[in-house]
């Protein structure tokens, strides 16, 4: 986009003499350019118009010769932009329209779309959320003309983290996505209910084996384990749908969508086989229901990578001393999750509270009528109070398919040596939003016992600070000890990036993480002394906080609980993230003073 300021330009009246400050000008330049509105200290300033020779117009308010404040800018094209303008670009909102009709209306700095806003494309598309340098980056939906829509994640304009593809029919699609293409496990849900939570290989045209877990309607039967898969299923079963992402050509819209059953898309891996793989998604044929296929498949295409702030703990990978354990867990939670799905959800009962509401599955390596075969040795495994659990990943606004995706995808979990003298060990998703910790039985009773009035408390106040618990559960390998965890939400999960986090007890004894400056980065837990920053908060914000802290202590003392702490995450402003909309309640932006 082209800068919608000129050079500085300093007018003077005729023959060059000085014009009176505060004047209307009216001036043409040497190189065709014409100006005319106000003046002062040698340029523009006031309101005025600025015709370019080849074209373009700029009409609105100017300040020291530069386009600031509000105006209108066109292009010989026939696009216009109206908004707001500062130090000679566009910057604020405003409201783009092309040459074609395509209407962008939103938030942008430095000339890109950069904030929230919406874009409604020629060919009927609609996308709005979030963007990133003229690019979908961040939260948003896209819609396309047929009615097929995306919810979920974006980075760098590509379909990327978790997020929910709705077809126009019923069908969707619940799960990670990587460069604009499913990876990993997903739910793919049809239009009659029915669910298949499997792999996908991360590519359209890349069809291996695939080993999952068919669920039928709720009311046509029980849930069946799925065999290894080939490409080209048999007659009158449920195949494994291949998603296909792609960019159009052109600015008419930017990604396509569809669905391709098993038997085309093996017809076409063959065919794109053939050809080196470059006419997979040309090759497509027409349906009255799929828009035409053209342009380049995005999972041929290289993403714009962003630099990734360091990240806590060590990726368990196969050889790590508790690998096995992780793929126990996972599978235990992708059972316990699935099996609830596929129970309708009710009214809880005094009884789901029990402490022994608890239920045992045995995992043998081979499989059984309920579990799928594994790798990992034989175990058994625990849930506590799923019903309960179950109400609070809805309280909580935690999408099933999203808590099992994060747990039980391809990804694999990271280890954090324990920061307390518990001797527990923590666990994080790899999209940081869940944390598992290995707990005490003592600890896991406490939870249960206090489980009725934590879950009246939070569902009382939404706002609670009190940690987000999403399940208990215990595992127990074939002659090995019991290893029970809880599943939590981790607080520094958070779309800003925290450079300082703090655990505050209110105490000075001991209160150091002991560390010299350089020694201490963004993974540092610091604690009470530690702290050397002033926090600054709106009036109403303080007293919302202070108030729900209030209410989350005394809970904890009713519960006879003392052991706890404050945790704070800082995250420094600069210009960019300062432009970042939709704080939540407790989220306060302001510029810190470092004393």
């Amino acid at each position: 986009m082209r800068r919608v300021a000129p050079a500085l330009i300093a007018v003077g009246g005729a023959g060059g003499e000085e014009t009176a400050e505060g004047a209307v000008v009216e001036k043409t330049l040497q190189n065709g350019d014409v100006y005319r509105g106000g003046f002062s200290q040698g340029a523009p300033h006031g309101k005025g118009k600025y015709v370019w020779a080849d074209g373009c117009m700029y009409e609105g308010e100017w300040r020291k010769g530069k386009a600031s404040g509000k105006g209108r800018f066109s292009w010989p094209s026939g696009a216009t932009f109206e908004g707001e303008f500062r130090g000679g670009r566009i910057e604020g909102q405003g409201a783009f329209v092309g040459p074609d009709g395509a209407t962008y209306r939103g938030a942008w700095v430095a000339d890109r779309r950069h904030g929230v806003g919406a874009k409604s494309y020629a060919n009927g598309d609609y996308y709005e959320g979030q963007w990133r340098r003229n690019l979908q980056d961040g939260h948003g939906r896209y819609v396309w003309a047929n009615g097929n829509q995306y919810v979920g994640e974006w980075r760098a304009g590509v379909l990327s983290g978790r997020g929910v593809l709705i077809w126009a029919n019923g069908s969707r699609y619940d799960g990670v996505w990587e460069n604009g293409v499913p990876r990993g496990t997903g739910v793919f849900t049809w239009p009659d209910g029915s669910r298949y939570v499997g792999s996908w290989p991360g590519s359209c045209v890349d069809l291996p084996a695939i080993s999952g877990t068919f669920f039928a309607p709720v009311g046509a039967g029980a849930a069946g384990t799925v065999r290894k898969r080939s490409s080209v299923e048999g007659v009158g079963e449920k195949t494994a749908p291949r998603i296909c992402i792609w960019e159009s050509e052109g600015e008419a819209g930017d990604i396509t969508c569809d669905i391709v059953d098993a038997l085309e898309s093996s017809m076409l891996y063959k065919e794109a086989a053939a050809d080196g793989g470059a006419t997979y998604m040309r090759s497509l044929p027409q349906r009255s229901t799929r828009r035409a296929a053209s342009g380049v498949p995005r999972w041929a295409s290289s993403a714009a990578t962003t630099p990734e702030c360091k990240r806590p703990g060590q990726t368990i990978s196969k050889g790590h001393k508790n690998y096995e354990l992780m793929l126990q867990l996972q599978l235990g939670i992708r059972h316990s999750v699935g099996k609830s799905a596929a129970v309708p959800m009710r009214a809880l009962e005094q009884a789901d509270f029990d402490p022994k509401e608890k239920f045992w599955t045995r995992f043998p390596p081979e499989g059984s009528k309920v579990t799928p075969p594994h790798s990992s040795a034989e175990f058994r495994w625990k849930d506590y109070c799923p019903m309960v659990f179950r109400h609070l990943r809805k309280l909580f606004a935690v999408d099933p398919a999203d808590y099992m995706l994060a747990i039980c995808g391809n990804d694999a979990l990271r280890e954090l040596s324990s920061p307390g003298k518990s001797g527990s060990f923590f666990y994080l998703t790899q999209d940081d939003r869940f944390m598992i910790k290995t707990v005490k039985k003592s600890e896991v009773k406490l939870l249960i016992r206090m489980l009725n009035s934590y879950y009246k408390h939070v569902s009382q106040y939404k706002n609670s600070l009190i940690t987000r618990f999403y399940g208990v559960h215990c595992v127990k390998p074939l002659n090995g000890q019991k290893v029970r965890f809880i599943v939590m939400g981790n607080l520094f999960c958070s779309e800003y990036r925290i450079h300082r986090r703090f655990d505050l007890k209110g105490s000075s004894y001991g209160r150091t993480a002991d560390k010299f400056d350089d020694e201490i980065d963004e993974t540092t837990t610091l604690k009470d002394l530690d702290l050397n920053f002033v926090f600054r908060l709106q009036r109403s914000w303080y007293t919302d906080l202070h108030e729900q802290l209030r209410r989350d202590c005394n809970f904890l003392e009713s519960e006879g609980i003392m052991d706890y702490s404050f945790l704070v995450g800082v995250h420094f402003c600069d210009d960019i993230s300062a432009s970042k909309m939709g704080s939540s309640t407790f989220t306060a932006s302001p510029t810190f003073n470092e004393e």
